[in-house]
């Protein structure tokens, strides 16, 4: 008797060539997946065919705010997963219109077509925060269990990984700067989760090995202050830098001029969300709607930090650890 092949289930990533996007298309094509990644500029997501085999990714143009963009990516597809997301607002790309209005787009679409969805948002989200980016957040994970009450909406904590804008950036800050700021005191507290994991966790929502309907804060094994996440990146790259507390209200006037800059380093909108903790729940915990509730076994930061921030390392002391 002749075998019948099946055709490998379809996954819509929106925002699959981004940071979080293109680990999430490693881990789906190494299950066999045909990923489709629809982002703005599928000119400049060259860099992902080469992680799966011939013919099994593919690029699409798609903007959260053009709808039949979003329509036209979904099509077929048997799962989507959302990764659209922006630190800083700049012309339309505001807060609402991406992380609410899109993530709703999002949801519709998926709904049309009878496909799975899982959102990502972020640990934060909150209706009632000063923050316009936690509000959105929220706004957007209440419009998509509107539109699939099966959704599965992960929250991840600070995340970390080769492309990660936090650890590279005061990594890179530290090689020219004699001190480092910790913004608030640096009393604020992160569960960094690796970038790896939170993929993982995401493609086995995609597998439907995840319950849906419900929200996953994702953190990694370690609670760590904003001091300790500097002091470890520093021992990590072999410098020894002066860490100046800079209060919020100072904070507060350098994100509102930084905020002006293009790609800025701090916003005034940052600073509000720094001064909340940023960690699982007990509540999540408890219900095992964590990374480890998924069955993934986090990994700590001196772990990881070492592959990549290597090329931050004093003259002298550039040379890459070998792989573990």
């Amino acid at each position: 008797m002749t075998e019948i092949l099946q055709t490998p289930k379809l996954v819509t990533v929106f925002g699959g060539s981004g940071f979080v996007g293109r680990h999430v298309v490693r881990a789906l094509a190494k299950r066999g997946y045909q990923v489709r990644v629809a982002c703005r500029r599928p000119d400049l997501a060259g860099h992902l065919q080469p992680l799966g085999n011939v013919g099994q990714i593919r690029a699409v143009q798609a903007n959260l705010r053009v709808r039949w963009s979003v329509d036209r990516a979904v099509q077929g597809a048997d799962h989507v997963v959302n990764l659209v997301g922006i630190l800083h607002e700049t012309g339309r790309q505001s807060f609402p219109a991406v992380q609410d209005f899109g993530a709703r787009a999002v949801a519709e679409a998926a709904r049309a077509v009878g496909a799975g969805l899982t959102h990502g948002s972020a640990l934060g989200s909150n209706a009632d925060s000063e923050s316009g980016y936690a509000r959105s957040k929220a706004a957007g994970e209440a419009g998509v269990f509107a539109t699939i009450p099966n959704a599965v909406v992960v929250r991840p904590s600070i995340i970390f990984g080769p492309e990660d804008a936090f650890f590279n950036r005061f990594a890179n800050m530290a090689r020219f700067s004699p001190v480092l700021p910790l913004i608030g005191g640096g009393t604020t507290r992160f569960q960094p989760v690796f970038v790896g994991d939170l993929a993982e966790a995401i493609a086995r929502s995609v597998d439907g090995k995840v319950e849906g309907g419900r929200i996953y804060e994702l953190g990694g094994p370690q609670v760590l202050t904003f001091r300790e996440c500097l002091e470890e990146m520093l021992k990590i790259i072999d410098r020894k830098r002066l860490l100046v507390p800079v209060p919020w209200g100072i904070a507060a006037l350098l994100g509102a001029i930084l905020g002006m800059l293009p790609n800025p380093l701090l916003t005034s909108d940052q600073v509000t969300l720094l001064k909340s903790d940023n960690v699982v729940s007990g509540e999540a915990e408890k219900e095992l709607r964590t990374l480890a509730g998924i069955g993934v076994a986090g990994r700590t930061i001196a772990s990881v930090l070492p592959s990549y921030l290597w090329r931050y390392r004093a003259a002298g002391q550039f040379t890459k650890p070998t792989a573990a």
